[in-house]
């Protein structure tokens, strides 16, 4: 329902108990960007590999772009209800620029003891460029590296 008109406030008297549990369209908002952040973040990790990883391919732009498209396609009405309430709310922007210093960082595009001024534009044009849907196919890794993650002892 909020994906059809994303730009538009959200209906909490529509959802049964939404008003008693987040009491506001910002603290709903605030739940869903955590639970967006939680789940990039998990791709992340997976789709990162180590730079002291045997196999050499530690290109992290890859790893990013994969991580942040399997996000998106797993949860892209929530990607697109959390986009359209940017504008409406201080503490989401915020809590979105955080996922950009992420991504930059993550991708090897800033290091995170630049400003983070800096590091938020590097993450945008990090963004846009996901965002434009590049038609580049992205390397995917070796299965043998994946065995050999999976296979590892965890620490």
């Amino acid at each position: 329902m909020a994906a059809r008109n994303p730009g538009a406030p959200l209906p909490l008297d529509e959802v049964p108990g939404a008003e008693d549990h987040f009491g506001t369209e910002e603290n709903l908002l605030t739940a869903l960007q955590y639970q967006w952040t939680r789940t990039l973040s998990g791709r992340l990790r997976t789709e990162v590999i180590d730079p002291d990883d045997a196999d050499g391919l530690g290109d992290h732009v890859d790893a990013v772009t994969r991580a942040w498209r399997a996000a998106v396609d797993e949860h892209a009405d929530l990607r697109t209800v959390l986009d359209g309430a940017c504008e409406r709310h201080a503490s989401l922007r915020r809590m979105h620029e955080g996922e950009l210093r992420m991504l930059a960082v993550t991708a090897g595009l800033a290091d995170p003891r630049e400003p983070a001024g800096e590091i938020v534009k590097v993450g945008r044009a990090l963004e846009a460029l996901l965002r434009a849907g590049r038609e580049e196919s992205v390397r995917r890794r070796p299965m043998i590296g994946h065995l050999r993650r999976l296979l590892a002892p965890s620490a």
